[in-house]
């Protein structure tokens, strides 16, 4: 079994709630964040699947379709790819907020089927999110965990962005 890097996306890889953007509901609503982009090569050259794991609760409340949300994550995918980043796979839960599914972050559904599907060993896995719920989704598949930005967290590790998380990551997986 292998291990992996989880990311989450909005506030991680891209912006959202910012004056440019609110919610990413369309391929020209995406904003990487800077160093995004470097990072995810860079945790790609290390030879980790790399796998994002995001709740789209906007399909569920109507806000948007999961064929636009397809369109999206090929954008968010091709822009990684510019600088060499590969992404192996995409999970979201689609699903209202407090639907009680066991795909929304903070529960670890998303994690858990991608080690499934994929033969990953999630106790030797890195979670990376911006919210709390990421860290506990990750805490409760077993991953090891980074949170992005500047408050507390129950994280292995804190880094104010994922540029400056890439070596804790690489760290946590060896």
């Amino acid at each position: 079994m292998k291990k992996a890097i989880f990311l989450d996306r909005d506030g991680v890889l891209n912006e959202v709630l910012t004056k440019r953007v609110k919610f990413v509901n369309h391929p020209k609503q995406l904003f990487l964040l800077e160093g995004a982009s470097e990072a995810v090569a860079r945790l790609s050259k290390a030879g980790d699947p790399i796998f994002i794991v995001t709740n789209q609760g906007g399909i569920g409340l109507g806000f948007m379709t999961e064929e636009k949300l397809e369109k999206v994550h090929k954008r968010l995918c091709e822009l990684l790819a510019e600088e060499g980043g590969m992404i192996s796979g995409i999970a979201y839960c689609p699903h209202k907020p407090h639907a009680g599914c066991r795909c929304r972050k903070p529960n670890p559904g998303m994690l858990v089927g991608l080690a499934e599907e994929h033969g990953l060993d999630l106790t030797e896995s890195v979670m990376v999110g911006d919210h709390e719920r990421d860290i506990e989704a990750g805490i409760a598949a077993g991953c090891k965990t980074v949170f992005i930005g500047t408050s507390e967290s129950k994280a292995d590790y804190i880094a104010p962005t994922l540029l400056d998380a890439v070596e804790p990551i690489l760290s946590l997986l060896q």
